[in-house]
């Protein structure tokens, strides 16, 4: 009788223990199968592909980047793995009654056109502010005219680097929709602006790496058709994220003014972009006898301009090359410059254009390629009415 017992209680706990780990496995194939629907096969948030996290509280597929940011929303968000945690049956069933097309629709029923949704590999405080905007402050669940970015004019403080010293000192900024402008002041606001920048040709691009700041921002803008750049940041992370969406808004509202018959799908590539690529090179002169010398440059593929500058924190540009179509005379390829001098790096790049050859060396291989890969796709692309403006203006400057 004891035997019996004993015999029984073991096949009450073998039953119990087999019991959890098939519903593990039975809950787990179906997350699995959820997120390979296409509606839930990208993070809900910055759209990377195959994410591995879940929100069970939100109902949203997220990859381990975005899922960072909702561990730090624990009122708003509970993060688990798909593959690694538990899950009972109520979770995943949660799971299949929601999903992120049905979160998209909901958290951003109103985001307005302007309004950047950041991708996979943008800067750290993209994401999150994108991820608190929806989830944690629910600004687009509502519409909301009254957004502080959106009004006539928005100010604030932001930390400007000096031109000459290179120390970050707080500046007033006030960007006005009635004249399409952007101001920044001194301590003495009385003496009225130290710069009054034009919207037409304003560009700005988070850069916390070459600023040295999570929250670093290069605001760019043409004064006689020079390429000038202000750094910045701000503290706070939404305060940044706001003067940038601001930038964007002022930018829209400028070319839609600009283009009436344009649609916002047009104009939407045009309020802000990330540069193509940036880097160092080393540049000879025209006759190509001339030393080499460091140059920081930048690809600006919408307005088809190479930048160079001494450094990358520079505010002014030393030059720009017009990189236009194949069709029209431009091309561009790897090489092995013979009879240069001073050249310290090896791996030539050479642009022709009609005027003129450009020949640049990189340190790497690999720099070396991705050069001629990203002038190649601007090349590649057709030149537009304004490409032409641009073009004669850069050769004016010769």
């Amino acid at each position: 009788m004891r035997i019996q017992v004993s015999s029984l209680t073991r096949l009450v706990r073998y039953s119990f223990s087999i019991l959890p780990m098939a519903n593990r496995e039975k809950n787990k194939k179906t997350l699995l199968e959820l997120v390979k629907l296409p509606e839930n096969s990208c993070c809900a948030d910055c759209g990377a592909a195959d994410p591995d996290w879940a929100s069970c509280t939100l109902g949203i597929f997220v990859c381990l980047n975005c899922s960072g940011t909702h561990r730090n929303l624990p009122t708003v968000s509970r993060i688990k793995s798909i593959r690694l945690d538990f899950w009972d049956d109520e979770l995943v069933q949660f799971m299949k009654a929601n999903g992120n097309r049905p979160a998209k629709n909901f958290y951003e029923k109103f985001v307005p056109v302007f309004y950047y949704q950041p991708h996979t590999d943008d800067c750290e405080v993209l994401r999150e502010q994108w991820i608190r905007a929806k989830y944690e402050r629910m600004e687009f669940t509502e519409k909301n005219t009254e957004r502080p970015f959106t009004a006539g004019v928005y100010e604030g403080m932001l930390w400007k680097k000096g031109k000459d010293n290179g120390q970050f000192l707080e500046r007033k900024f006030v960007l006005s929709v009635c004249d399409f402008t952007l101001k920044y002041y001194k301590e003495d606001e009385s003496k009225g602006p130290k710069a009054t920048i034009s919207v037409k040709d304003l560009n700005a691009t988070f850069q916390p790496e070459k600023i040295g700041h999570a929250h670093g921002l290069q605001i760019t803008y043409c004064v006689d058709d020079h390429t000038r750049n202000l750094f910045v940041y701000n503290k706070n992370g939404q305060e940044i994220v706001n003067w940038f969406n601001a930038i964007r808004a002022i930018r829209h509202i400028y070319l839609k003014t600009a283009f009436p018959t344009a649609s916002d799908r047009d104009l939407i590539p045009w309020t802000t972009r990330n540069y193509l690529k940036e880097g160092y090179m080393e540049k000879t002169g025209p006759l190509q006898r001339e030393p080499f010398k460091k140059r920081w440059f930048i690809l600006d593929s919408l307005d088809r301009k190479l930048l160079y500058f001494k450094t990358q924190l520079d505010a002014i540009e030393l030059g720009v090359v017009f990189i236009g179509s194949e069709n029209h005379g431009y091309s561009v390829r790897e090489c092995v410059p013979k009879g240069t001098r001073g050249n310290k790096w090896k791996c030539g790049v050479i642009v022709e254009t009609p005027d003129r050859q450009f020949v640049f060396m990189c340190e790497q291989e690999r720099d070396q390629r991705e050069w001629v890969e990203v002038l190649k796709t601007v090349i590649s692309k057709p030149m537009m009415p304004q490409d032409y403006t641009t073009e004669a203006n850069i050769r004016r400057r010769r």
